[in-house]
């Protein structure tokens, strides 16, 4: 991995040690948290309350734990990893943060909100990274005094296991923030894709679709649950099939980035299936919620 160092101020090649900031303790706030740790950066993860940040750096824990079961990493790394991070509580701390990574509910104008907030109290010089999967990086930004420093910086569910970032430029996003952003990924041991500044991008764009040909399939009786994924697996090498992808990244995130892409484009393939809606309407979110395509007990899938 890159030295942590490497990432720091315009020129990438400075001398001082980053810190990053993670605004959001979910699932995917987490995930960066200890992915960043792990690369030697320090890191500060933050949520509306101490629960909420507690409960992230826990998780984040169990990521790396699950990582040395795996054999990624050893017990020191994991031990060393989780050491450096500490949690807090609002966006306070962000004045001493130098990469700012928001994780937080896929809603555009709370992400308006968080950045928002975030620009009266970062350095000017800070980086401001989106780990949106499907807002316009350009319109997250768009109230912002110097929207330039925004990128969107994509990651993927499970982060320490996942080996692709997307990087995405705003409209107005300046060359230097993207090869920031670029180098801060490539820090963490990710390799980069670009993408354009579209609803979905690239990856989110084709998940989508996958996701949701499989549910008008299941909806229509084409086939049942357990063959569909299988076809996939099967048919096309996928480690997963499509209802196993959406129970893991949560039926309502899948619907919410069908909604995003219908709202911009009006194409018809993104009119998400009623049986996803209907699904959504009664929590049944996937892995998460414990019920979804499939049902997740304490021990694992049923």
């Amino acid at each position: 991995m890159t030295d942590p160092s490497a990432v720091e101020g315009s020129d990438p090649r400075a001398s001082v040690r980053a810190r990053v900031l993670v605004v959001g303790a979910g699932i995917m706030g987490s995930g960066i948290a200890a992915q960043a740790a792990l690369a030697g950066f320090p890191v500060t993860l933050v949520d509306v309350t101490d629960e909420f940040a507690r409960r992230g750096r826990e998780n984040a824990g169990r990521a790396l734990g699950h990582a040395v079961k795996k054999g990624m990493i050893d017990a020191e790394a994991q031990e060393s990893a989780l050491g450096r991070i500490d949690t807090g509580i609002g966006l306070r701390r962000a004045e001493g943060a130098s990469i700012i990574v928001e994780a937080a509910p896929e809603k555009l104008e709370l992400k308006r909100q968080v950045f928002g907030d975030l620009e009266e109290i970062a350095p000017p010089d800070a980086l401001f990274a989106s780990n949106t999967s499907s807002l316009p990086i350009t319109s997250i930004g768009e109230r912002l005094k110097d929207p330039g420093r925004l990128v969107g910086v994509h990651f993927f569910n499970p982060v320490l296991q996942m080996p692709l970032v997307e990087i995405i430029p705003g409209h107005t996003t300046r060359p230097d923030m993207t090869e920031r952003a670029t180098a801060f990924a490539t820090a963490l041991g990710k390799t980069v894709v670009t993408s354009r500044d579209t609803p979905g991008f690239v990856t989110t764009r084709a998940l989508a679709v996958l996701v949701n040909e499989a549910a008008w399939m299941l909806y229509e009786g084409v086939a049942t649950r357990e063959d569909i994924d299988t076809a996939y697996k099967l048919g096309f090498h996928h480690p997963m099939g499509p209802f196993e992808l959406a129970d893991l990244v949560g039926l309502d995130t899948s619907l919410a980035i069908l909604d995003v892409l219908w709202e911009g484009f009006h194409d018809p393939k993104y009119r998400a299936c009623p049986l996803l809606r209907t699904m959504v309407s009664a929590h049944q979110l996937g892995r998460k919620s414990g019920q979804g395509f499939y049902s997740y007990p304490a021990g694992g899938r049923s």
